[in-house]
Parts: C-alpha cells; structure tokens; sequence
C-alpha cells in the first residue's frame, strides 16, 4: 500500500482551479521532485495535500485512506511541511522553533520533554545549525531560518515530509549538505 496517493486531484480555489486529474502514488523511502515555473501552482498542490485547501475533484489519501477521514493530530504526526520561506513575527529561540516539530507528539496543552528537546536537537545538529538553538529565530540569515525549517521538519518525525522549494535560500554548501542528508534518509 502507497503511503501517500493522489487519485485524479483537482486542486486550486473554489473559483480558480489550478491543476487536474492529478493521479500518482509515493511508496515509503521514494522521493519525488515536483518542478515547474513560479505560480504554476506547486505550493497550491502542497496546500492540497496537507489538507489545507480542499479538492476540487478526487483526492489525497494517506494509507489508503482519504486524508478528509484523518483527525488533524494523526495528519500531524503522519505529514511535515517545510515552506518555501517563513520569516517569523515572534522572538522564539531557534530551539523553540524546532520544538514546534513535536507538538504533533504532545497531548494538548503539553510542555517539551526531555526528549522532545533531544530529538530537536539531534535534528539541527543533522544540518550542522546546532550552534543556532539559543539564537533568536528572526534574526538568522535567510538560508539559516530555512535549515532551522527543516530541522523542524524532520524534528516532527512523520513518514511523509514535503518539501517546497527547501533550498531556494541555501548557499551551495547547504544545498549539498541538503541533498546528502536526503539520501541519507531514504537509506
């Protein structure tokens, strides 16, 4: 069974459909590249997949199942999203940042663990930013906040991370560094 399956998906907004008939499935440890042109509707799609907007036509399902059955909590701990770009308004600690990965593990109104934070952590530590944890999020360079992004992601611990545009403000090291830790997850 795929762990995640689109089945003729129809995506875009009520009045202004994007994309159609979208059909594929991604079997556990199989990475898939989305390309096209800036406002071609990638993000849309991923909006879509997340559960965000919903289909226009067909669906998204996860396991087999339609992800409109999904309780929001069992999605978080099943989907991570790292966006294109996140500026932050507030001044959280980069930690805390990544911290935010596992609120999808805590009950509500639960505090961080110990593990939580180890897991947050190891997951900077991943993208060689572990010296960025006590640092105020906002105040990183953009190609900083984005590895703090990813290390949320991966910090979430799910089966399915997507992925728009990750790289886009990484210098050529990360961007690297990025690509090798990928493969080092398929693994």
């Amino acid at each position: 069974m795929s762990v995640l399956e689109l089945a003729d998906l129809g995506f875009g907004y009520p009045h202004h459909p994007v994309g159609h008939d979208m059909s594929f499935q991604l079997d556990a440890g199989e990475v898939i590249a989305l390309l096209g042109p800036n406002g071609s509707g990638k993000t849309t799609l991923f909006r879509t997949i997340l559960g965000a907007l919903r289909p226009l036509g067909g669906e998204v399902r996860i396991e087999g199942r339609s992800i409109a059955q999904w309780p929001r909590a069992r999605l978080a701990r099943t989907l991570a999203y790292v966006p294109q770009a996140h500026a932050g308004f507030f001044p959280f600690t980069t930690l805390d940042v990544v911290l935010m990965g596992r609120t999808a593990h805590l009950p509500p109104f639960g505090v961080p663990g110990r593990h939580d934070r180890e897991v947050a952590l190891a997951a900077l530590d991943q993208f060689g930013a572990a010296a960025l944890a006590p640092r105020v999020f906002t105040e990183l360079s953009g190609g900083e906040r984005q590895l703090v992004l990813v290390a949320r992601a991966l910090a979430q611990e799910t089966r399915v991370l997507l992925m728009d545009e990750p790289a886009a403000s990484l210098d050529f090291g990360n961007q690297v560094r990025l690509v090798d830790e990928g493969a080092a997850l398929r693994g």
